[in-house]
C-alpha cells in the first residue's frame, strides 16, 4: 500500500512527475520526421505537375493582449508569479491543436490568433479561483492540455467575452491518490499519457491507454474527448476507465463517482465525459488500472480482401476473444505500407496485427492461438510477429510525417467515424468516394487508405488517412474534403466522431446526429453549469445558442 501521513491520511499528491517536453508551436512533435525509404516514390506519384510546398516559418507575430494590467495582476494573484503571462513566448504554444488545417495556419496567418494570456493554475482550487475571476471579467477559459486537438477543440476563441486565456493545466499533473485494493488511481488532469506510466509504473501499474497522440496528451484531455487509445479492445476505451471525476465549473464544484455501479439516476459523469471544457474544467480523474502485464505477444496475418477481414474481425469480437491490440488496414493501406518499405514490402491482401497480453506468457499465446482459429477460417494467412512489433515501434510517430509531407508539397491528414457492422462496408464506401470525389475536383487525385482499429460486439471503427498533393489553396481545399466526407458519414449512418471529438470543426454536423433535441439538452446544461458563456467558447454548442440557454429563450 501506499505511505501515509503520521495523521494516517496519505499525503497528496502521492507523486509528482518530470516535467513534460513541448511541442513546437507550428509542428506535432519537436523534432522533425524523416520519410520512410519508400515515401519519394509515393510523392512522386502524387505530385506529376507543379508542387505547392507550405514550409514553416520564423518566430510568429501573434495577435496584442487585450487584457489589462488588472486582469494580469488579478489572475496571478491566483496562481503565483510567472504562472499568468501574456509574454509571446509563451501564447505561441497555445495558439490551438494540431490537425492538418492548425498546421497550415501557423504556415499562412499572419498574425497568428492567440490567447490574451496563458494561465496555469496548480491544483482544482486555482482552477475553480481562475474561473470565478475569469466570469467576473468576462475573460473566456480555454482547458489546454496537450494541445494535440485536431478538430479545433482548444482554439484561443472569445465568444462574446471581452478576452481569453488558454488554461494551461501542466502544473496539475501528479499522482494524487493510489487505492490497490480497488485499483484506482487518481491523477491531476493535466498528467499526461507518458507521465502517468512513469507514475503508475512505479508501483507496478499501467493504466493501459495509449492513443496515437500518447506523448502529448493529458488525462483530462482523454476524458473530455472520449478518447479511445490502441489498445482498447484490451482495456477499452477511455470512457470504460474513468471512475470518478472533480470538475471546476462557473456555476461551482462536481465530484461525480462513488462507487464501481450505481442507480442513483442519470450518470452525470457522462455529461461531463466528451464536453470538451464547455461546462467545466475536469481537473481530477480517478481511472481503473492493470497490474502490468508480465507477458506480451505479437501476431500478424493477411486477409484475401477487405471484407473476409471484416468478417473474421466481427467473429471474433462476437466470440468475446480479446487481444490488446486488433487492427486491420484495408488493400490501399497495406499497399502504400508495403511501398513505403521496411518488412511490408512483400505483402498484398489485407494486412491484420494484434498484440496479446497476460500475467504468463500460456495466456497470451491461448488469446493468439483462439483469434487465429477464426482468422483461419476466412481464409487468413500467418506472417509472423514483425508486422505488429514494427507497427509498435513506430504507432507514435505517424503525424509528424504530416509536418514533413507539408514540406514537400503533400496534404495528409485523417479522419475517424464507426458504425455497425452490417452498415461497415457501405459507410467505408460512402466515405472513400466522397474524399475521392472533393479532392480530384481540385486537381489534386488522392489516395484514400483505411483500417479498421477499435471493434464491439455490434460494430466498428473506421480510420482513413488521405495524402494528396497541394494545391495553391490548401486550407480550402481540405475543408471542401472534410466537409464532403461528413457529409456522406452521416448520410450513411455512420457517426460524425468515434475518438476525435466534436470540437469546433464537427459542431456543424452534431444536429444531424443527436436531433434538436439532443442540442437543446446541450443548451441547457450549458445554460446551467456556464450560465455566462466564458468556457471554451464554440465547442458543442454556438455562441449564440449558450447565450440563448442562459437567457433562457428557445429557438
Amino acid at each position: 500500500m501506499t505511505a501515509t501521513a503520521p495523521s494516517g491520511i496519505p499525503p497528496r499528491p502521492l507523486a509528482v512527475p518530470a516535467p513534460r517536453p513541448r511541442s513546437d508551436w507550428d509542428a506535432w512533435g519537436t523534432e522533425p520526421a524523416r520519410l520512410p525509404a519508400g515515401a519519394k516514390a509515393l510523392i512522386a506519384t502524387l505530385l506529376p505537375g507543379k508542387a505547392h510546398p507550405v514550409a514553416r516559418r520564423g518566430t510568429p507575430v501573434l495577435t496584442p493582449s487585450r487584457l489589462d494590467d488588472a486582469d494580469l495582476a488579478a489572475l496571478g494573484a491566483l496562481v503565483g508569479v510567472g504562472h499568468a503571462t501574456t509574454a509571446d513566448a509563451v501564447r505561441m504554444l497555445h495558439l490551438g491543436g494540431k490537425s492538418t488545417p492548425d498546421l497550415l495556419r501557423r504556415r499562412l496567418d499572419d498574425p497568428q490568433t492567440a490567447p490574451d494570456a496563458v494561465v496555469s493554475p496548480a491544483d482544482h482550487d486555482e482552477v475553480a479561483a481562475v474561473i470565478a475571476v475569469c466570469a467576473e471579467r468576462r475573460i473566456a477559459v480555454v482547458p489546454f492540455g496537450g494541445g494535440t486537438s485536431v478538430v479545433g477543440g482548444v482554439d484561443p476563441e472569445t465568444g462574446a467575452q471581452r478576452a481569453v486565456i488558454a488554461l494551461d493545466l501542466e502544473r496539475t499533473a501528479a499522482l494524487l491518490d493510489l487505492d490497490e485494493t480497488s485499483l484506482l488511481a487518481t491523477f491531476g488532469a493535466g498528467t499526461t499519457g507518458p507521465q502517468a506510466e512513469e507514475l503508475l509504473g512505479a508501483h507496478g501499474y499501467t493504466l493501459g491507454h495509449f492513443p496515437q497522440s500518447f506523448l502529448h496528451a493529458s488525462l483530462g484531455g482523454y476524458a473530455a474527448t472520449r478518447s479511445s487509445g490502441q489498445a482498447s479492445r484490451g482495456y477499452g476505451r477511455f470512457d470504460d476507465l474513468v471512475h470518478a471525476l472533480r470538475v471546476a465549473t462557473p456555476a461551482g464544484e462536481l465530484s461525480l463517482g462513488r462507487a464501481p455501479a450505481s442507480a442513483a439516476g442519470p450518470d452525470l459523469r457522462q455529461l461531463l465525459i466528451g464536453s470538451e471544457g464547455a461546462f467545466g474544467v475536469l481537473t481530477e480523474v480517478t481511472v481503473r488500472i492493470r497490474p502490468r502485464p508480465a507477458a506480451t505477444a505479437y501476431a500478424a496475418w493477411t486477409f484475401p480482401d477487405f471484407a473476409s477481414g471484416a468478417a473474421a474481425f466481427r467473429e471474433a469480437t462476437q466470440r468475446g476473444i480479446r487481444p490488446t491490440v486488433l487492427r486491420l488496414s484495408d488493400e490501399t493501406e497495406t499497399r502504400v505500407n508495403a511501398a513505403m518499405g521496411g518488412h511490408l514490402t512483400r505483402l498484398s491482401g489485407c494486412l491484420a496485427i494484434a498484440t496479446f497480453e497476460g500475467a504468463e506468457a500460456a495466456e497470451a499465446e491461448r488469446t493468439r492461438e483462439d483469434l487465429a482459429t477464426v482468422f483461419a477460417r476466412y481464409g487468413a494467412k500467418a506472417r509472423g510477429e514483425d508486422p505488429a512489433t514494427s507497427w509498435e515501434r513506430g504507432r507514435f510517430a505517424s503525424p509528424a510525417l504530416r509536418d514533413t509531407l507539408m514540406d514537400a508539397g503533400v496534404l495528409a491528414e485523417t479522419l475517424e467515424t464507426a458504425t455497425t457492422w452490417s452498415a461497415l462496408a457501405g459507410l467505408k464506401t460512402a466515405v472513400t468516394d466522397a474524399l475521392s470525389t472533393a479532392l480530384t475536383s481540385t486537381g489534386a487525385k488522392p489516395i484514400v487508405l483505411c483500417h479498421i482499429s477499435h471493434v464491439y460486439p455490434a460494430g466498428a471503427s473506421l480510420y482513413f488517412t488521405v495524402v494528396a498533393a497541394l494545391t495553391d489553396d490548401p486550407q480550402a481545399q481540405w475543408a471542401g474534403a472534410k466537409d464532403a466526407a461528413s457529409r456522406a458519414i452521416g448520410g450513411a449512418g455512420g457517426t460524425i466522431t468515434h475518438h476525435h471529438a466534436v470540437g469546433r470543426d464537427h459542431r456543424p454536423y452534431l444536429e444531424a446526429e443527436i436531433g434538436a433535441l439532443g442540442v437543446e439538452v446541450l443548451r441547457a446544461v450549458k445554460g446551467v453549469l456556464d450560465p455566462h458563456g466564458i468556457m471554451n467558447p464554440g465547442v458543442l454548442v454556438a455562441h449564440s445558442e449558450a447565450s440563448d440557454a442562459h437567457d433562457g429563450r428557445r429557438s
